[in-house]
């Protein structure tokens, strides 16, 4: 089994290109599929989007409440999708698994558009494309290396794993969903409430309210608003535009 967590797409497309690689299935990890068991010689590969450095905060619960049944070996691998770097988003994994007594294999990376849109800008299509393109060549690179079941770390650009404390005190900070607004352009569809993966908004009068002091900050609202009446950071992100994976739907 594949298993993923994607905010905009960018991980969901490269788990099905995965899976279908591998004759497999990639399922979200929002599916909430805990108990996973594995024959002898199954692949068991994690596709996650990099968040700050580190593991998304979905992700990371999915991995403190995974339990893998298997005897004999098996080919336990993650796939970071990143922007700028996959930080230590790979090591962070790795302890986590050894947590549930699960040996990680190797480690990949896939360098995609970045949907932090605070810094980077998707207001040009021509620009995205070429990014996209050129993931297709990260995505087929991987592929060759899982069917080959490499081992190893094979990730690029990390990060130590001993910022982590520091960076995730600073990701923590960040998250405080007061970072969030919603402007007069809401036309009050509900969908930021239905997607968003921690559950921390809720729809009153007809308006989006967050209501648990700091979401995943995956940005799952903002992107996907038909309306794009959602901001951060009192509306940094509304001149770089929004963005979704152009080949699935989340």
């Amino acid at each position: 089994m594949i298993v993923y967590f994607s905010a905009t797409g960018n991980s969901k497309y490269a788990a099905e290109r995965i899976a279908a690689a591998l004759g497999d299935r990639a399922v979200s990890i929002e599916e909430k599929c805990y108990d996973i068991t594995l024959k002898e010689d199954e692949c068991f590969g994690i596709v996650t989007p990099t968040h700050w450095w580190a593991l998304p905060i979905p992700v990371r619960a999915f991995l403190r409440n995974l339990r893998l049944h298997r005897r004999g070996s098996h080919y336990v691998f993650v796939a970071s999708t990143y922007g700028t770097t996959p930080g230590c988003s790979a090591e962070e994994t790795r302890h986590l698994l050894r947590e549930r007594g699960i040996r990680l294999s190797a480690a990949y990376n896939i360098k995609m558009p970045d949907n932090w849109t605070v810094t980077f800008d998707l207001t040009d299509p021509v620009k995205v494309a070429r990014q996209n393109e050129k993931a297709e060549i990260n995505i087929d690179r991987t592929i060759a290396m899982i069917l080959h079941k490499k081992k190893g770390n094979f990730t690029k650009l990390r990060t130590p794993y001993a910022i982590y404390p520091f960076t995730d005190r600073v990701f923590a900070k960040v998250r405080s969903t007061k970072n969030l607004t919603v402007d007069d352009n809401c036309n009050g569809c509900g969908l930021c409430a239905k997607k968003c993966p921690v559950n921390a908004i809720e729809m009153r009068d007809g308006k989006p309210v967050w209501v648990r002091e700091r979401c995943a900050l995956c940005f799952r609202c903002l992107h996907h608003c038909p309306q794009f009446a959602i901001q951060f950071w009192k509306g940094a992100t509304r001149k770089h535009g929004q963005y979704t994976n152009p080949n699935v739907k989340v």
